[in-house]
């Protein structure tokens, strides 16, 4: 029996959520505890072939497919730069940081975008992974920032040193405060990190 497509058939309607991001590997072990450690998820379903990783109740949320022989990544092809995870605070995004950083895991950028303070990652196939906070307590303030005079003139963001954004809010200094980007000069595009 044919099913009538419904009258709203035709108004587009967005996701409710993003799901689950799969990748391709030659390093099936190694990308599994990675994204373990860095999420802090657990191993929601694994056998030779695929596994699954989760951190909340999404059953899974990044997924592995074991194909062996893979090249590696060469950095001037188009495809996707990053995933980005946010977390709830700045002191959390911080602590998290000095997790990773006493287990070997340092980002390979640190910048306050201005909507976002962004930490970012490459996994162990040249993958980045973004962990961020945002900088405004509504999605409308921070889309504000967007047609700012600071925007125009510098898009990307401004690098800071993540021990002294630590040290500073281990300090007590106001977290509002620290989360604001700081005035820069002209950056554009060209500046992004392809690491």
């Amino acid at each position: 029996m044919p099913v009538t497509p419904s009258p709203e058939s035709s108004v587009m309607v967005s996701p409710v959520r993003f799901a689950h991001m799969v990748m391709r590997t030659s390093r099936f072990a190694e990308m599994i505890e990675w994204y373990k450690t860095v999420l802090n998820a657990t191993t929601a379903y694994a056998d030779e072939g695929i596994a699954f990783v989760a951190y909340d109740d999404e059953h899974h949320r990044v997924a592995f497919i074991n194909i062996p022989g893979l090249g590696e990544q060469p950095d001037d092809i188009c495809g996707l730069h990053h995933a980005a995870f946010t977390f709830d605070s700045l002191p959390i995004l911080l602590d998290n940081y000095a997790r990773l950083r006493d287990l070997g895991i340092l980002p390979l950028w640190c910048v306050n975008h201005g909507p976002t303070t962004s930490l970012y990652y490459g996994d162990p196939d040249g993958n980045q992974v973004e962990f961020q906070v945002d900088n405004y307590a509504t999605v409308e303030a921070a889309g504000e920032f967007f047609f700012s005079e600071a925007f125009r003139i510098n898009p990307i963001g401004v690098d800071f040193d993540p021990e002294e954004l630590r040290a500073k809010v281990l300090a007590g200094e106001n977290v509002a405060d620290l989360l604001m980007r700081p005035p820069s000069g002209p950056l554009g595009v060209e500046a992004i990190k392809l690491r």
